[in-house]
């Protein structure tokens, strides 16, 4: 198996994104890159903004506190319900980066 990374071509809000991908995970890439052009397009239709770095902060904002606000899965049979702890605290982590890259940009919008 090789260990070379396999390359998807995606679209978000028109712009176009080369990501690596693994075969067996382009489905669910492509089903992440639907989710995230949706939610981009909402929100900069709601807001009226063109500014695509605002825009995907809170798209990824609206996607975390959706996902972080949905009860915990319980899975049946010998499974247990999954822990989302470490997800909640990577989510907070890349929202405070996010938050320290973007704040010179917001001086510059004012």
């Amino acid at each position: 198996m090789s260990t070379e990374p396999n390359y998807l071509d995606v679209k978000i809000m028109g712009r176009e994104y080369r990501v690596a991908c693994a075969p067996e995970e382009r489905t669910s890439l492509l089903a992440a890159v639907d989710l995230v052009d949706g939610k981009m397009r909402e929100i900069a239709q709601k807001t009226r903004t063109t500014i695509a770095e605002r825009v995907a902060v809170m798209a990824a904002l609206n996607i975390a506190h959706e996902h972080l606000s949905a009860p915990p899965v319980v899975l049946t049979g010998a499974q247990e319900t999954v822990d989302t702890s470490d997800a909640k605290r990577r989510i907070i982590h890349m929202g405070a980066r996010l938050d320290s890259v973007l704040a010179p940009q917001q001086e510059l919008d004012l």
